[in-house]
């Protein structure tokens, strides 16, 4: 049996779903679609690029539309190297951690690797660390190596490197020790002099709005100084960090945000000196629009020469979503976005012309559905914590995967101390996940175990598959305050006959409302429960995904077998 015809067969079940409306040729390619989610794994490349039912950015005319990824890829910073452009963006506790995104035109974009395949040190990241670990990240190419400097707000500064960005990169090398120092990016001058840029986390430094340059040894690997502070912005630049080293036309430049993620605005300083006085202008901030805090990205040139910046807004549940800007210069300062009125300020865009375009650029979009037919997982997930190997299996040729009944911690209360949660970030603002699930344990061993589909965050909620003495049971738990050790509530339980059972959430805007429902022939869903608002996460936003657990203390055994899962729009039901 080919591949495709194995996904037709696989899919049958959701042709109800879908809709009548829809006949039976749109449906295969609808189908076939899904099956390109693991067009992004390295060994694979010959698939054809994903393209997501729920947000593609490109209008397919030359012209954009913003954001490009309205997804969680928080204080995004990028490259070009030659014809390709690379992202890194913050991960914070998510393994594995900074994501490697590539594009041809910064408007399509594929996640293709991670530079962090789990978090140092194992003994604090073996455990959630909600909001820690890999904070604003600086991605540059040097001499034929790729390299991230990133902070852990709790230990310094690490670097990373690479030859091949698609590859393995180094092991983490702290190169400068202590709390509270964050956002790095190194610059490398013209006379061989290489420096890194830093600001500060008032939560563990006790101050912040403050940026400070060291120098660095010319491998990168180790910082030979005290720093210095080049700017305050206590004045009238409150919470500047998130600094962008650049040089250029013989002046420094430091990008940098200010005022705040949700409402703040971006600050570009200037200087003919690397350590000051540097000049500071506003050169973009929400304006007349929609966008609010419109700051904290990466400056990119294209081949021609053309300038743009990449930038997050935060949407609260919908995390730091992306956009990009046009920037021009004028008199030696960038200008991004839209400038009205001869203002040197700019406002973000709402739709623009692609930085590049042509016949030979196909629309791509990171992956989010999976078959989970491959013997690796889709790059679309990360676990909560460092992963570890006995916690799924996905074996080739089976076309499932297993997610096995791993116990909480024992001193869980709910699912937020747990590490064993498959998630990925939400991909549209309006959308719906669905899953197949066969649901194993053995009779003499059934408490406490269960598999479902979750919306995770500082408030969670899911839909579960569980069994008691008398049979199977689909649950709706919803749990508030999780990270005050608050318990789950059980908002709905309904008895099901089969262990194989279809489970789905449907995601609406603007408020990121949540209706959970189920199926066991996968064609008539049932509502279960009540409506739950996502919440964000520390730092980050809501997370949909999978997991199969058991309570504390409880003897091990069972599992879950996901056939599928899917993202699919709100209007194909």
């Amino acid at each position: 049996m080919t591949h495709k015809i194995k996904v037709r067969l696989k899919d049958k079940v959701m042709k109800s779903c879908l809709g009548s409306v829809f006949s039976a040729a749109v449906l295969v390619i609808h189908v076939l679609g899904f099956s390109a989610a693991y067009a992004q794994i390295p060994g694979l490349s010959n698939k054809k690029p994903y393209v997501s039912n729920v947000w593609v950015a490109d209008n397919g005319d030359g012209t954009y539309k913003n954001p490009v990824l309205y997804a969680d890829y928080s204080d995004p910073d990028a490259i070009r190297v030659g014809k390709d452009f690379y992202m890194t963006a913050s991960s914070f506790n998510c393994a594995p951690g900074l994501p490697i995104l590539h594009s041809r035109d910064l408007v399509n974009w594929s996640v293709i690797n991670y530079a962090l395949r789990k978090l140092t040190p194992d003994s604090i990241y073996d455990k959630p660390q909600h909001g820690k670990g890999v904070w604003a990240p600086s991605l540059r190419f040097h001499h034929g190596e790729y390299f991230i400097y990133y902070p852990d707000p709790d230990f310094g500064i690490y670097m990373i490197k690479t030859k091949d960005i698609r590859g393995q990169w180094s092991n983490p090398l702290l190169v400068l020790k202590g709390k509270g120092i964050i956002d790095p990016c190194p610059l490398w001058d013209q006379d061989g002099k290489v420096y890194l840029i830093t600001a500060w986390a008032a939560s563990r430094a006790g101050v912040n709005s403050l940026l400070t340059v060291y120098r660095l040894n010319s491998s990168g690997t180790a910082v030979m100084d005290e720093g210095k502070h080049v700017f305050d912005g206590h004045d009238n630049q409150n919470t500047v960090e998130g600094p962008k080293f650049y040089k250029k036309d013989g002046y420094y430049y430091i990008f940098a945000p200010a005022g705040g993620v949700p409402s703040g605005w971006q600050l570009v300083l200037r200087s003919k000196n690397v350590y000051g006085p540097y000049d500071q202008r506003i050169v973009m901030d929400q304006g007349a629009t929609a966008v609010n805090g419109p700051h904290q990205g990466a400056w990119v040139q294209t081949e021609n020469g053309s300038s743009w910046f990449l930038h997050f807004q935060d949407k609260g549940a919908y995390g730091r979503i992306l956009h990009l800007e046009p920037l021009k210069w004028v008199n030696n300062w960038p200008v991004i976005g839209i400038s009205r009125n001869g203002n040197s300020r700019g406002e973000p865009v709402s739709s623009y012309s692609k930085p590049v375009s042509g016949k030979s650029f196909q629309i791509t979009t990171p992956a989010e559905s999976d078959e989970f037919n491959n013997d690796t997982l889709g790059l679309q997930w990360q676990w909560q914590a460092n992963p570890k190997v006995n916690w799924y299996a996905l074996i080739r040729g089976t076309g499932y995967l297993r997610l096995f009944a791993f116990p909480q911690p024992s001193t869980a209360v709910n699912l937020w101390e747990t590490p064993n949660l498959l998630l990925q970030k939400f991909p549209a603002p309006d959308f719906s996940a669905v899953v197949k699930i066969k649901f194993s344990v053995e009779e003499n061993n059934i408490k406490g175990k269960k598999a479902g589909l979750i919306v995770m965050g500082n408030d969670y909620a899911y839909i579960n598959i569980s069994k008691n003495e008398k049979g199977y049971l689909i649950s709706q738990l919803v749990c508030k305050n999780a990270a005050q050790n608050k318990p789950e509530d059980n908002v709905a339980e309904l008895p099901v006959s089969t262990p194989l059972v279809y489970l789905k959430v449907t995601i609406k805007s603007p408020d990121a409302v949540c209706n959970f429902s189920y199926s066991t022939d996968g064609k008539n869903f049932l509502p279960i429960g009540i409506p739950f608002n996502a919440m964000q996460d520390l730092w980050t936003g809501a997370k949909i995904g999978i997991f199969c657990t058991s309570d504390p203390d409880i003897k091990a055994g069972g599992y879950a077998d996901f056939d599928w899962f899917r993202i699919i729009s709100n209007e194909a039901h």
